[in-house]
């Protein structure tokens, strides 16, 4: 006992394990991480793109600060002695600078004169005085309003101080844009001098200067390549994870024997209803599988009932032999009357052995292929429970049975039926007389519980397990049997110790579950669980 917690410990990391491998070797865990792979990657390579392409742009707008100051300082010279006069001359001296890559525009705030009284009148605005290239009037509004609306010229006014880098995009009235890219200022006694740098280059046109990193079309051009791969990735998986289940669903009709329609045509076959050309191999390694299957069951059952007969024939002739041989012998003769009910006995020993290897095969062949349809567990359940009527007054029982309607199952009904019997005779013959024997059928989350009671005296905890084995049984001779049932069971004539392991492999072969437990108040109760058909 001092071992048990120890190889429990040892046991739940195995299990836990299992359900990692399982997990991993899930078509659909796979499909879920390779989602989440897709979905982090671009995230990821984003924030490290965008800080790259900050660097870039730190570096274009840097080049066009400098490349602004030397402009103004080669101006500044030309723009010491100017007045209002020669501004409209300024035009040829800037175009020595300007070309279509690089544009220059000149604005001028002049100095405030003060007034008789000593004030100064209000600022004056800036004006633009020059473009090289030269622009239109409403480029050169629309440039105006930007600059005023984000600030710049008011703050290069009140210093005209501190060269300074923009990022703007101004759109053409014409069509394109071109990309502010600096600001520098020039003092003079006439005013505030200001030169607009800008570029309309490809290298600063398809940066992310002035806009959102995402709205470039290289990155754009980047997320659409990736989505649809992305999105080819997963589909692919997506169909193949759907085609095995298909595939899968098309494997339980057919085997189960759902299709009858199609069976009859001779069309219920894998590689008539395989929709996925990969698979058609498989499809068709299947259909041979489920003919082997198939022919084998039937082989069994043939081959039972075969042998079931020609046993049962010499039998049959030999207990008929023995009747005029007791009848022959004279009453006295004890020797010879013990021989013969030896034999008697023996007969009866081997019909029970021939009746139990014909179940047995039986039962092997319903293993190998068991037909599924949709079966109405609550009515069989209720029919079956109905019909013990007899069987339970000649026993003095009682019945008391709970069964919830609609509770549909894919299985084979004679099948269940065989399930329902074991399960419902094997507490009738537990119970003592007076007891009472309870049948309840409920829903439990998508499954049917059907669940049986008995008073009888239960089974040692040892052995709740083994009464599932083939060949065990518990039964005491005797033991909750009318007379005559105790001594077939000695004669080994009516019970060999099948009737659960049947049960058993019935129920798994379903898709289902059964347990036995001790009731704590005295009696075997024993539950199946099967799944609700969809």
């Amino acid at each position: 006992m001092a071992l048990l917690p120890i190889d429990l410990a040892m046991r739940a990391p195995r299990r836990a394990s299992a359900r990692l491998l399982w997990l991993w070797r899930s078509m659909a865990s796979r499909l879920v991480l390779l989602t989440l792979v897709f979905v982090a990657v671009p995230v990821l390579l984003y924030d490290q793109f965008q800080r790259a392409d900050e660097a870039s742009q730190q570096l274009l707008l840097k080049s066009a600060q400098r490349q602004g100051e030397l402009i103004a300082r080669a101006l500044e010279p030309e723009l010491l002695g100017v007045d209002r006069t020669a501004l409209p001359s300024l035009s040829i001296a800037l175009a020595r600078y300007g070309d279509d890559r690089t544009r220059l525009k000149l604005l001028v705030r002049p100095r405030v004169a003060a007034s008789a009284s000593g004030a100064k009148a209000g600022p004056e605005p800036f004006f633009y005085v020059a473009a090289a290239p030269s622009l239109s009037t409403a480029d050169i509004d629309a440039e105006r309003r930007l600059l005023l609306e984000q600030g710049v010229l008011d703050r290069l006014g009140s210093s005209c101080a501190g060269n300074a880098t923009l990022a703007m995009r101004v759109p053409h009235a014409e069509g394109g844009e071109e990309v502010l890219s600096s600001i520098t200022p020039i003092k003079t006694s006439f005013g505030c001098w200001a030169l607009v740098t800008s570029h309309a280059t490809e290298a600063y046109i398809s940066s992310s200067i002035g806009r959102p990193y995402w709205s470039t079309p290289a990155v754009q051009a980047a997320a659409a390549i990736y989505l649809a791969m992305a999105a080819l990735v997963l589909a692919v998986l997506a169909g193949i994870w759907r085609n095995l289940n298909r595939f899968g669903d098309l494997a339980r009709r057919i085997v189960g024997g759902e299709d009858v329609p199609d069976q009859e045509s001779g069309n219920a076959s894998f590689a008539a209803r395989n929709t996925v050309p990969e698979l058609a191999g498989v499809a068709e390694d299947f259909d041979r599988l489920v003919s082997t299957l198939r022919d084998s069951a039937q082989s069994l059952r043939r081959a039972a009932e075969d042998n079931a007969h020609a046993f049962k024939t010499p039998i049959a002739v030999i207990r008929q032999s023995v009747e005029p041989l007791r009848r022959a012998l004279p009453a006295e003769n004890a020797r010879s009357q013990r021989a013969l009910t030896m034999i008697e006995k023996s007969l009866d020993k081997l019909d029970g052995l021939v009746s139990f290897a014909r179940r047995m095969d039986e039962a092997a062949a319903d293993l190998l292929a068991p037909a599924r349809r949709r079966v109405d567990l609550s009515s069989l359940v209720e029919r079956m429970a109905g019909g013990y009527t007899g069987l339970l007054a000649e026993r003095r029982l009682h019945m008391r049975s709970r069964i919830d309607a609609g509770l549909v199952v894919r299985a084979s009904e004679e099948t269940l039926e065989t399930i329902v019997e074991n399960l419902v005779e094997n507490a009738v013959s537990f119970s003592p007389a007076d007891g009472t024997v309870s049948v309840r059928l409920t829903r439990v989350a998508s499954c049917a519980e059907l669940v049986v009671d008995d008073e009888g005296p239960g089974v040692d905890p040892a052995n709740l397990e083994r009464i599932f084995e083939r060949y065990f049984s518990h039964r005491e001779p005797g033991r909750g049997m009318p007379e005559d049932e105790a001594a077939a069971h000695q004669a080994g004539a009516a019970h060999f110790g099948i009737g659960l392991w049947i049960v058993r492999r019935n129920i798994e072969a379903f898709g289902g579950r059964v347990r036995a437990e001790n009731r704590p108040t005295g009696g075997l109760r024993m539950t199946v669980t099967l799944p609700l058909a969809a």
